[in-house]
């Protein structure tokens, strides 16, 4: 079976996206109507000058009027279910109650277990197994609502992903992080990418948090970065 591959494609990004966030920041700043703030908007370079002024503040509410979309295709289950636990995001997804498989079942093979080539040959016999079983159950007349029962995290699955701007950069931050599962990373590189193409300026925020906040503050560091250090007398005084 052939290795699917991911495919993020950007879809839906307004056109006048700085111009949107200017509006929105002039706003809380000047006694002029919003409509009229727009209409006489200045140069975009004014205008990003602005943006990030008041980005740096952590205004955020500002990027949040600006919606993105993007279809997304071969990443796994597993994957997926790390996705949609960004709370501000709306998904439609390849459902597996409803959507009858044929043939073999397409899935995604881990970074590290296809680097190992007796290692993925197991993986690869351990899915065309599911595959049969799978098919098994349809061929007898088993709803695919109960023969999806068996297919296991590395299942493929695709589907049409909704965010705004603050949440993908929030996105960007957390799960870019090197410390993240590979497969994700990949995944919100993919987006970060399309979205860099079309608007440029946006890359310094769409990093890992350790480059915006100049240092690590997870648990454990993969040493890019050095620790914060602590200011609480009561935790360094249990070392």
């Amino acid at each position: 079976m052939p290795r699917q591959k991911l495919s993020v494609e950007l879809i839906s990004i307004p056109d006048n996206l700085i111009k949107t966030i200017y509006t929105a920041c002039k706003t809380c700043y000047s006694a002029k109507l919003p409509y009229e703030n727009y209409l006489n908007a200045p140069s975009d370079e004014k205008m990003l000058s602005l943006i990030e002024k008041v980005i740096s503040s952590g205004h955020y509410s500002t990027i949040e009027h600006i919606q993105l979309t993007f279809t997304i295709q071969n990443v796994s289950r597993a994957c997926t279910h790390q996705l949609v636990r960004h709370r501000h995001m709306s998904f439609s997804q390849k459902s597996q109650r409803y959507v009858k498989e044929k043939g073999e079942i397409d899935y995604i093979v881990p970074e590290r277990i296809e680097k190992n080539p007796v290692l993925s040959k197991k993986f690869d016999d351990f899915m065309n197994s599911v595959s049969s079983l799978y098919q098994d159950f349809i061929d007898e007349g088993i709803a695919p609502e109960d023969a999806r029962s068996i297919l296991p995290n590395a299942a493929a699955s695709s589907l049409v992903a909704s965010l705004n701007l603050r949440e993908l950069i929030h996105l960007a931050n957390l799960r870019l992080c090197t410390r993240a599962q590979g497969e994700i990373r990949a995944l919100v590189g993919a987006m970060v990418y399309e979205v860099v193409k079309k608007e440029p300026w946006l890359k310094p925020y769409l990093v890992p948090k350790c480059e915006r906040l100049g240092y690590c503050d997870e648990d454990k560091s993969c040493g890019r970065m050095n620790k914060k250090a602590s200011t609480d007398n009561s935790l360094a005084a249990k070392d």
